[in-house]
């Protein structure tokens, strides 16, 4: 893979990441369609760059579960529920991974999956109150958003869209269904970027700075997507991305 392929990788990467049409589909699509062969294992590391864009982004809720350690405070259960709501996603990964790397990573596949987890998405729309803040989450209500998270593990699901549509379900507003998504994003992304960027970094299956530069894009783009989309939500439903959803599976059957 060439520099500039791994950098026009991590900006899909990237801009999709965050929002609701599924990152690792599109990725599998674009290098597809550019018979670019990156796997899954370089998919994952340039996540690494989303990771980033989440950290810096969301600076102020880390720094408040840090100091609640010291004090009492929402941060301590932001904390909790982020460890709970992870828990699921890891499980599913250290188990299923091979599997479905092995067996969903073909664009028909990912087709299905765009359409039929465009559902819980357009339930979440039409059923969700979409009133409660985080704060009146709680840990069970975390553990239903890790436990759709882990379904993300199959391309074409969108993690974003299926937890952010989890969040609607349990009456979380478009904006704090999306906050609540995007800081779940970072331990899952930490685990998951740093295993294999170490294990293709050591089996040198691809250079260093080929790995960098893909993960460079990932964080511009996911940085303009995050702030993108928290703008969006403010005014605007998920409709919108449900069609595309929809009018892009519909392609990916015509070309494929």
């Amino acid at each position: 893979m060439k520099i500039v392929e791994a950098f026009f990788l991590g900006l899909v990467q990237g801009a999709t990441e965050f929002l609701p049409v599924s990152s690792s589909g599109h990725l599998i699509l674009t290098e597809a369609f550019f018979r670019v062969r990156a796997g899954l294992a370089f998919d994952t590391f340039i996540h690494l760059g989303t990771l980033m864009a989440v950290l810096i982004y969301f600076r102020r809720d880390w720094l408040m579960i840090i100091s609640s350690f010291r004090r009492p405070g929402f941060g301590r259960l932001l904390f909790l529920m982020l460890c709970v709501g992870t828990i699921p996603g890891a499980v599913a990964g250290l188990f299923l991974e091979d599997i479905v790397s092995a067996h969903f990573r073909v664009p028909e596949r990912v087709a299905f999956m765009l359409i039929l987890m465009s559902l819980p998405l357009l339930a979440g729309e039409f059923f969700g109150r979409k009133d409660k803040s985080l704060r009146e989450l709680g840990l069970l209500g975390a553990a239903v958003i890790g436990l759709a998270q882990a379904l993300a593990l199959i391309p074409g699901t969108s993690r974003s869209g299926i937890t952010m549509a989890a969040g609607l379900l349990l009456g979380l507003s478009r904006a704090e269904a999306a906050h609540f998504s995007f800081l779940l994003s970072a331990p899952i992304i930490t685990g998951a970027g740093l295993f294999e960027g170490v294990k293709i970094l050591s089996q040198g299956e691809l250079p260093f700075l080929t790995l960098f530069s893909g993960a460079l894009a990932a964080f511009l783009s996911g940085w303009l997507a995050i702030s993108f989309l928290l703008s969006f939500l403010q005014t605007r439903s998920f409709y919108p991305f449900i069609v595309y959803r929809l009018l892009l599976a519909m392609l990916v059957y015509a070309i494929f």
